[in-house]
């Protein structure tokens, strides 16, 4: 595989959250010098902070389309990673995620379609492999399942994945990438790196379910390579390691140095909480910590087959989920010493040749 261009013009959205910072890093450290990060106006920067002269930064947001024509007609975009998207199971965000992950999506494959870029790579999910009892490992090959396992998050992501292959049928050249859940060093206020806040707070609950996890640097890694290939129209799982959410919190909590969670939530502890956690969010006016939804897909378990992935490129691997607990759980560590709300990975290049 001979390297492309590196002056290439790259945009990325979502350029300062979890996935997109971490794309934005490994593109400027194998030597990309046209990167363009999309970002809101009000979007912290800590995880983009020591690389951020690196990047050609444009304010706005993926469901402006005035916006979105502008910044591709000055720019001239020659491949577009998106990486934005909301992640909620609160059913007061419903409006809210539909209009990002589905609009905003469409309206990135729209300007991609006018503009002719030369490739599109969509980030989406392991959510959009609908989920059933039927099966319980799932591959690209599975079919959406209307089913009350999915979310509305999954939902949401099933219709933007849907856009993107809308814009292929159109003549649009994309690829899909559909990480498990990932871990890996960021805020520990978001998503999977609440989990070290909680476990480090003495969480003694884990719940019966299980799923597939990938490192977030494996998932960036694995899209530098699709940008640098002449792949195109196919969509990837890409999960390192299937575990119990048992398993992986037992594990977190070893790399801690804290106690594991003994007590199992049963299916009356399980609705307990979310119950209690509506009622606080209703009279605290915050966002509940637990839903009807998490609460039901805490207890379900669904594995996914990475095989595709790992015969596409013969200089990809996965990191051990083990590892990538570890080295993350150091990362908090350190971080709450120095007062920091937030964590990086120290970057594994991939020579892309």
């Amino acid at each position: 595989m001979a390297r492309k261009d590196t002056s290439q013009n790259i945009f990325v959205t979502g350029a300062t959250g979890f996935v997109g910072s971490y794309m934005c890093r490994y593109l400027v450290h194998n030597g990309y010098t046209n990167v363009f990060g999309l970002r809101r106006k009000n979007s912290l920067d800590s995880l983009v902070l020591d690389f951020k002269e690196n990047i050609h930064w444009l304010d706005g947001n993926i469901l402006d389309i005035p916006f979105l024509e502008k910044i591709f007609l000055e720019n001239k975009f020659d491949v577009v990673i998106h990486c934005a998207a909301m992640v909620s199971f609160y059913h007061k965000d419903r409006k809210l995620l539909y209009e990002v992950n589905v609009e905003g999506t469409e309206n990135i494959v729209n300007v991609c379609l006018a503009h002719k870029i030369s490739k599109l790579i969509h980030v989406s999910s392991i959510a959009t492999l609908g989920k059933s009892k039927e099966f319980s490992t799932l591959d690209e090959n599975s079919k959406w399942v209307i089913s009350n396992l999915n979310s509305y998050y999954s939902v949401t992501k099933y219709q933007a994945e849907q856009e993107v292959w809308r814009g292929i049928a159109e003549g649009l050249t994309a690829c899909i990438v559909n990480p498990s859940i990932i871990l890996g060093a960021q805020f520990w206020s978001h998503g999977t790196g609440k989990l070290f806040e909680q476990i480090e707070s003495g969480l003694k609950l884990y719940t019966p379910g299980g799923s597939g996890y990938v490192d977030v640097r494996d998932v960036v890694k694995f899209i530098l390579l699709l940008l640098e290939s002449k792949i195109e129209n196919e969509r990837f799982i890409l999960n390192a390691e299937n575990k119990t959410f048992k398993s992986l919190f037992e594990s977190i909590a070893e790399a801690l140095h804290k106690s594991k969670p003994t007590i199992a939530a049963n299916s009356f502890l399980r609705g307990v909480a979310w119950r209690v956690e509506w009622l606080r969010s209703v009279l605290s006016n915050h966002k509940p910590l637990i839903t009807r939804e998490t609460a039901r897909s805490a207890a379900t378990t669904f594995y996914f087959d990475n095989s595709k992935s790992l015969k596409t490129f013969s200089n990809f691997n996965y990191t051990s989920i083990e590892e990538t607990i570890k080295e993350t759980a150091k990362v908090f560590i350190e971080s709450r010493k120095e007062g920091k709300n937030f964590g990086i990975l120290k970057s594994k290049l991939i020579r892309v040749v």
